[in-house]
């Protein structure tokens, strides 16, 4: 090929990958007008990806992880299944978008609880009015050979009083576990507790509801899990 022949060529190619380029951006611009005038009180999208799954784009929006179209007309909110592995692709995602550097977490605000060798670990924000909080506990008794430490994170009413009760307790983890397995109440107790430090954990890692664990390989999973899930997870976050 002649020196002016692959110079236009050249030049081409540059014009090529900058229109795709710039298609692709457009794209996600639009993408993010439509479903902001569509929706406007969506919240900030924190990111607009495209996904290898039938043209679908994922989005997040606070703690949320959704699905649009190609052209933002409609939101989709559940779990993508690979039909083949069976794989819930959408839990993968998540596990990756909110994963937490475990080692990171400013563990001196938590009650640290030990069971067995305590090899594994596992944090957890929790409220001591929250209901799936107390199951949680009677699935954790059922665990050994792990690490816990509790956030004691009071979103219901009345629950900082109680939280503070158990922080200060002579010993909180007995003060936490006849709570929350016996129903007795933590005496009444005062010290200086890292509430406002606790919260504003919780705000920067999209904690809006308890119980919300986090595992030792930083992936959040919010809600109750069963002992036998809790096994597996924490099994596979030590790996």
């Amino acid at each position: 090929m002649k020196t002016k022949e692959m110079s236009l060529a050249k030049k081409l190619l540059g014009l090529l990958m900058f229109v795709l380029l710039s298609s692709a951006h457009a794209g996600e611009k639009e993408i993010r007008q439509s479903l902001q005038s569509k929706f406007p009180n969506i919240g900030k999208l924190e990111h607009v990806v495209k996904t290898p799954y039938s043209g679908l784009y994922e989005i997040v929006v606070g703690d949320q992880l959704l699905y649009t179209d190609a052209q933002g007309q409609y939101l989709f909110e559940g779990s993508v299944i690979d039909a083949k592995s069976r794989r819930d692709l959408t839990e993968e995602r998540r596990r990756q978008l909110f994963a937490i550097e475990f080692d990171k977490l400013p563990l001196d605000l938590a009650v640290k609880k030990v069971k067995g060798n305590g090899k594994r670990k596992l944090a957890y924000f929790t409220d001591p009015n929250c209901g799936y909080c107390k199951r949680l506990e009677k699935e954790l008794s059922k665990v050994s050979d792990v690490t816990l430490y509790l956030f004691l994170y009071p979103i219901f009413q009345g629950s900082d009083v109680i939280a503070r009760n158990v922080y200060c307790a002579k010993n909180p983890v007995k003060a936490w576990d006849n709570l929350m397995l016996n129903g007795v109440a933590p005496d009444t107790a005062s010290c200086k507790m890292p509430l406002e430090e606790i919260m504003a954990l919780g705000r920067k890692h999209r904690v809006t509801g308890t119980p919300n664990l986090i595992f030792g390989d930083g992936s959040q999973v919010p809600g109750y899990l069963p002992a036998e899930e809790l096994e597996k997870r924490l099994d596979a976050s030590t790996k």
